[in-house]
């Protein structure tokens, strides 16, 4: 993925392990990150069944050949260079807000996390919903609603007790996770019928919920970046970890799809989030079904963990930048941001009663809006710092990685064109609390209400704070 030197340098004044008290927790290796940004982006094939019954085998198929190179690769690559050059928790908010500014920067983590939480919100109606058919009582109402609500305390637990803890179970639930789907190929491959790959039908195309099924599936790959500060030596096993989960993830994706659309009889309107299992139980048996729906609910288990994760720990270091009170940085005793784990665990209950189609599409717009962000940023550091330290950087110029990212923000115009007035609506007012919350904050902040404290131990990106305590300085929380 391109050029990486043998350790991270970082910028003047910094370097991997300057957090303070937290240094000594940063323990995730290159095993446990590539799980977790497996379950950033992907947790398996569950939720990719939309694309076929909104276009059919055939642009399924193309679609998760076609839009890793589109999308997916220039996006982990872009998240290789600037997440090992501020290897810190704000991630894509610093990268921002180095180049366009502290209030830009807040913009992004205002979008980016409201779009994580939203996310998040998926995976309680995913574990549902294929659970649902064994235990049709979840299918709404207060079981449901007590289901969603006691499996977010749980994972949300979870978190609390480190990221260790939660790299390995990641590793794990994602074994788990995958191993139905091998052995139901395996059983498949009998059945094959190649030309069932081939159905189309353009004139029976649901554009908006393809795109977005596509898009949502192999999104987030910048998402780890916010973890970046929590990882062993990140300039090298950062660009490694996100090489590895891409080709993880793409051959998770078509090889269940590939054994799905090719050994059974083909109707379209079957497919939608869930199917998966039935189909488990037409080609294997009902064993094979059950193992299926307890991969999936395994999977958004997964999910959920390393979402919540990087949201939480994005607030804390934008907290650590001075872009929120104080309070967000403050960690438990497991070194855990536990201000940042409620936060997003309030908004996982609050968004969870949205429909799976509504979540992705509102997630995707605001996400949209980020990308473009980091893309700017991208390039103007580039052209503004050439001769920063980059422990990895793109094997391409600047004119080069300009031409990268056509494609992607074409895409972007595309994805946002297709939203309906209702998501748009949604996502733009959304966005417009952002832009009316910084300068707020900025004025609770001079009139002194809450303390705002800019990390020491950070280098100065020209965020518009000065250095005022340490992580060191912050007390553990319970």
């Amino acid at each position: 993925m391109g050029e990486c030197s043998t350790e991270y340098r970082g910028l003047p004044g910094g370097n991997a392990d300057t957090n303070g008290a937290a240094a000594s927790l940063r323990k995730v290796s290159i095993v446990p990150l590539v799980f977790l940004i497996f379950y950033e982006v992907s947790g398996g094939p569950f939720g990719i069944e939309d694309s076929v019954g909104a276009a059919g085998p055939l642009l399924a198929i193309a679609g998760f050949l076609a839009l890793p190179v589109i999308w997916s690769i220039p996006e982990a690559l872009i998240t290789a260079e600037p997440g090992t050059m501020f290897p810190e928790n704000g991630g894509y908010v610093v990268w921002v807000a180095s180049a366009l500014g502290p209030y830009w920067g807040f913009q992004q983590g205002w979008m980016k996390w409201l779009s994580g939480v939203i996310d998040n919100a998926l995976y309680p109606v995913l574990f549902l919903d294929y659970l649902k058919s064994a235990v049709p009582a979840l299918g709404g109402g207060p079981p449901r609603a007590f289901a969603v609500l006691g499996l977010t305390a749980v994972l949300t637990l979870l978190n609390y007790r480190g990221l260790t803890v939660v790299g390995w179970v990641a590793i794990c639930l994602g074994v788990f996770s995958v191993l139905p789907f091998f052995v139901m190929g395996l059983i498949s491959l009998p059945k094959l019928r190649p030309a069932r790959w081939l159905a189309v039908d353009l004139h029976d195309v649901d554009w908006n919920l393809y795109l977005n099924t596509l898009f949502w599936n192999l999104n987030y790959w910048d998402s780890i970046s916010t973890l970046s500060g929590e990882v062993d030596n990140p300039g090298k096993t950062l660009p490694k970890a996100l090489f590895y989960a891409v080709i993880f993830v793409v051959v998770g994706y078509l090889y269940p799809l590939l054994a799905g659309t090719g050994a059974v009889p083909l109707d379209r309107s079957q497919w939608s989030d869930g199917y998966f299992s039935d189909l488990a139980k037409l080609l294997g048996g009902a064993w094979v079904m059950w193992w299926v729906q307890a991969a999936a609910a395994m999977s958004n288990m997964g999910m959920f963990v390393a979402e919540m994760s990087s949201d939480s720990y994005q607030l804390l270091g934008m907290a650590e930048r001075g872009m929120l009170p104080a309070f967000f940085a403050r960690r438990s005793r497991h070194g855990t941001p536990l201000v940042g784990i409620l936060f997003s665990a309030s908004g996982v209950l609050l968004l969870s009663s949205m429909s799976f189609q509504e979540i992705v599409a509102a997630e995707n717009f605001l996400y949209c809006f980020g990308m473009l962000l980091e893309f700017v940023a991208f390039v103007l550091l580039r052209v503004r710092r050439p001769d920063a330290p980059r422990p990895y950087r793109v094997p391409l110029g600047t004119a080069g990685c300009v031409a990268m990212l056509v494609p992607p923000t074409a895409l972007i115009v595309v994805v946002l064109a297709l939203s309906t007035l209702k998501v748009a609506l949604v996502s733009l007012g959304a966005v417009a609390v952002g832009l009316v919350l910084q300068p707020l904050l900025r004025l609770v902040e001079k009139k002194g209400w809450l303390r705002f404290a800019v990390n020491s131990d950070l280098p100065d990106i020209g965020v518009g704070h000065a250095p005022a305590a340490s992580a060191a300085d912050e007390p553990l929380a319970p």
